[in-house]
């Protein structure tokens, strides 16, 4: 039995019917490197062998009663690996865009909370002899490091497999009621202690987050309530729509080199362009920098190999409304250089050890108050999008010995930011997933397809390109959701 952090169980308060807190990744995979062919049976066996290596995919809830206290992971006793590993076929033809399709409707559908919270669906029936694989696991278990932390176990680096030595891992017996309070208690009398030196270390950080605020020398990130509206931010619904765009690697580091910035200044400059390509082709670009969450790890070395969340985060600026190319690059250095001072002068660890104290309750009655009564609609927007990048691995996986040659992250949306952007680097390529509410962004194909031209906007400004070879943003599809988007925005 293994106590909840504050930090991985707020993705389990904060979710809603609308709002799933689920992180997904969607996988291209060639399965004629498979010894003996494709099989179904064979990508099953090898998650059933790896198992006791990965703890999320064994462990499930089990609630405190009255919610005393964040609940306890407990290994399943009634563990059954077919609920949680399914197959389906791709629609004809089998390409992205059909398996994009078929990834939303997946990822559309809350978890079971009464089983582990994770789901693998094979796809069948994808062009050129490959196959989809979607994974998706509840943020509670999972953030990005630790997520690609998962991929080395489930993994091997070659066709030939490896074998696997892990003991079974014993279930455990749902504990009693009297158990969980008792357990409950001793953890609430632990965190006691912490408390006096948290709130005078939140203090000080708050006086320097001022003090820097009033310095004119001082740099900083975006701020949260200052984000414009856009058609993307309005309250959501529980569907689910996904696109994915890729960067060559050696391009983007080139485009770093000639700039004289970060990987990650880099991502949101594609971002930024991408997303001002499409605002401007739904008639809705604002006159004010969106508003970027950009999730950052702060695990410690002690804690790597660790499950779970150890993320803070920063808030950027993605000037869309400027247009040349060069002040947005200028723009977005500055943010994150300031975004990354404000995370410091606040403190790496101060969200993850308020978090302790969140009250379950409290916490998941606002949420769902909060969604069913459409809030976002009434406020300015707290932030626009959120946009994460996680480093990848630069060599081939396999799985079951089909080869993986695309890897698509997916992070969750929010009542109020209905698109998410991740990006992982995965061996010559930038993987770039796209998640949105349906309602909110029925063109999220658009959105993807304006990535291209963003990022040869770049390579242009780094001279490492031939001016000729820069594209038009890709035609906005119009549609009756759009224009109401876009409407919404407008009116904001």
């Amino acid at each position: 039995m293994e106590r909840l952090s504050g930090m991985d169980a707020t993705f389990l308060y904060i979710e809603t019917p609308a709002g799933h807190m689920h992180v997904a990744m969607v996988g291209i995979y060639d399965a004629s490197t498979m010894p003996g062919g494709y099989s179904f049976e064979a990508i099953k066996e090898v998650i059933r062998q790896r198992l006791p290596l990965v703890p999320p995919f064994r462990r499930r809830l089990v609630e405190v009663p009255f919610q005393l206290h964040h609940p306890v992971w407990i290994e399943d006793p009634n563990f059954n690996l077919d609920y949680h590993v399914r197959r389906i076929g791709c629609p004809a033809p089998g390409g992205r865009r059909e398996l994009a399709e078929v990834a939303g409707q997946i990822i559309s559908i809350p978890l079971d909370r009464t089983r582990p919270l994770w789901e693998a669906w094979v796809i069948e029936g994808l062009k050129q002899d490959r196959v989809g694989f979607v994974v998706k696991v509840h943020h509670s278990a999972v953030d990005g490091a630790s997520g690609a932390e998962i991929m080395t176990e489930l993994y091997d680096l070659g066709p030939e497999g490896r074998e696997v030595e892990a003991d079974p891992v014993p279930a455990e017996h749902v504990p009693s009621d009297l158990e969980l309070v008792s357990f409950a208690a001793v953890s609430k009398a632990r965190r006691f202690g912490d408390a006096v030196g948290l709130v005078g270390r939140t203090a000080k950080s708050i006086a320097q987050v001022i003090t820097n605020a009033r310095d004119p020398e001082k740099r900083h990130g975006a701020i949260p309530l200052t984000a414009p509206r856009t058609p993307f931010n309005a309250a959501i619904t529980p569907h689910r729509t996904v696109a994915f765009a890729r960067l060559p690697l050696d391009e983007v580091k080139a485009v770093k080199a000639a700039l004289d910035v970060k990987v990650n200044d880099v991502v949101l400059a594609v971002c930024t362009g991408t997303l001002r390509n499409y605002l401007k082709g739904v008639d809705a670009l604002p006159e004010d920098p969106l508003v970027a969450v950009c999730p950052v790890s702060v695990k410690t070395e002690d804690e790597k190999g660790q499950v779970g969340n150890h993320v803070s985060a920063m808030f950027a600026s993605l000037p869309v409304e400027v247009e040349d190319t060069a002040e947005r690059v200028a723009r977005i250095v500055t943010s994150t250089q300031g975004a990354k001072e404000d995370h410091s002068a606040i403190g790496a660890r101060t969200l993850t050890d308020w978090a302790e104290w969140a009250a379950p309750r409290t916490f998941g009655l606002a949420s769902r108050l909060y969604s069913s009564m459409n809030l976002a609609n009434a406020h300015r927007p707290i932030h626009n999008l959120v946009i994460s990048n996680v480093p990848g691995p630069p060599f081939p996986l396999y799985m079951a010995g089909a080869e993986m040659v695309a890897a698509y992250p997916m992070g969750p949306i929010m009542d109020g930011a209905g698109l998410n952007i991740t990006v992982l680097s995965y061996r010559d390529h930038v993987d770039i997933g796209f998640l949105a509410c349906t309602d909110l962004v029925p063109d999220i194909w658009d959105v993807a397809g304006a990535v291209q031209p963003a990022f040869d906007e770049l390579k242009q400004l780094a001279g490492i390109s031939d001016p000729t070879i820069v594209k038009a943003p890709a035609p906005v599809t119009p549609t009756s959701a759009t224009a109401r988007a876009a409407a919404r925005a407008a009116d904001a």
